[in-house]
């Protein structure tokens, strides 16, 4: 009975710890005044560093929130060459696209990450839609924004996508030639994940999803309840998290729910956004990309493939090169810093060659 008893609480306290640590983790976006989740973020302005400036702007009715750093003794009478940052779906501006967009700010670059419409801090209703068109449109939204900013070369404009924002910034980048220089960081074709499942998991349930997306849209448009999928359990325990099979989503959820959690990040989308995602593919008319291009990924990432797959289809790029991140899984390129470091060199060397 002395030996049960001890048992049940040993393992009350391993609950109350984790519980406590997921609590501490979860606040740390409180302590930072810009709510930046990244380490090394910004804590305040200073003359001669690198510095943050949170902006709004209205891009088709919806309020854009968004950051822009400029680079260390800014001087708004010269010119920058500025990089356009995309995050990743269900991430936000003060998560892995901020920590890229203060690198890049550290290296000369004034750049500019924003929370996508419908998201984060952005404004746009029903809350969580995450439609192709939509992210697409942000990345043409923050061209327009920067390339108004002082000090911008609009020249040399460059784009950053990471995960999601990835797939998102090759399309944009296919008609929006104000990008002169074209890279990916962790590429996630988003259609075609929502479409087939991660890694083709998902074919024989394509048409009762399409089914459910109907119908959660039929649901709205009937003033009744929205629908949401990429639902997630935020209490999940330690053993539980290892159980997930998939580095990506085992990883992600650490990544999102733990190490770098933040209130306005979340994996919701609305059940209707499936109409518009499971009929689009990131990787149609690559052709159209003549810019130079960089697609970098981890060599142990569960999601390389979508990254090869799309960089064969870049047929008309004559500068293009996939750059393979050593022993780096998918999430652990969003804050590993040995990883982020070879992913800020190997942008500064290609941005440097290109803008």
């Amino acid at each position: 009975m002395k030996k049960l008893t001890s048992i049940i609480a040993l393992s009350m306290s391993v609950a109350a710890t984790e519980t406590a640590d997921a609590q501490s983790i979860q606040k740390k976006y409180e302590q930072n005044p810009f709510t930046l989740v990244y380490d090394d973020a910004i804590t305040r302005n200073e003359k001669g560093k690198v510095n943050i400036h949170p902006v709004t702007y209205k891009l088709n009715g919806i309020t854009i929130v968004a950051n822009v750093y400029t680079p260390a003794n800014y001087d708004a009478s010269k010119k920058y060459p500025a990089i356009v940052v995309a995050h990743p779906n269900g991430g936000i501006k003060e998560q892995t696209a901020g920590l890229y967009a203060q690198r890049l700010a550290e290296s000369g670059y004034i750049t500019i990450t924003a929370d996508a419409a419908y998201q984060g801090a952005s404004g746009g209703e029903p809350r969580h839609t995450d439609k192709p068109a939509n992210r697409t449109e942000d990345i043409h939204g923050m061209a327009d924004f920067i390339s108004q900013y002082k000090g911008v070369d609009t020249a040399r404009l460059g784009v950053l996508g990471i995960c999601g924002g990835g797939g998102y910034t090759l399309k944009a980048a296919q008609s929006d030639k104000r990008f002169k220089a074209v890279a990916t960081l962790s590429m996630f074709n988003s259609g075609e994940v929502r479409r087939n499942g991660f890694q083709n998991s998902q074919l024989n349930t394509i048409q009762e999803r399409l089914k459910q997306a109907s119908e959660a849209r039929a649901q709205e448009a009937a003033g009744g309840k929205i629908m949401y999928a990429g639902e997630a359990n935020p209490n999940l325990t330690k053993e539980e998290i290892a159980k997930i099979p998939t580095d990506l989503y085992r990883e992600g959820y650490e990544y999102y729910f733990r190490t770098h959690a933040h209130p306005n990040s979340t994996f919701l989308y609305t059940m209707s956004s499936l109409l518009d995602l499971m009929t689009w593919d990131a990787t149609a008319d690559m052709d159209l990309i003549n810019q130079p291009l960089l697609m970098m990924a981890g060599s142990k990432a569960d999601t390389k493939y979508m990254t090869d797959e799309a960089f064969s289809k870049a047929k008309n790029v004559k500068n293009k090169e996939l750059f393979l991140i050593e022993g780096a899984t998918h999430i652990q390129t969003y804050w590993k810093p040995e990883y982020v470091s070879q992913a800020v060199h190997k942008l500064v060397d290609f941005y440097q060659s290109n803008l």
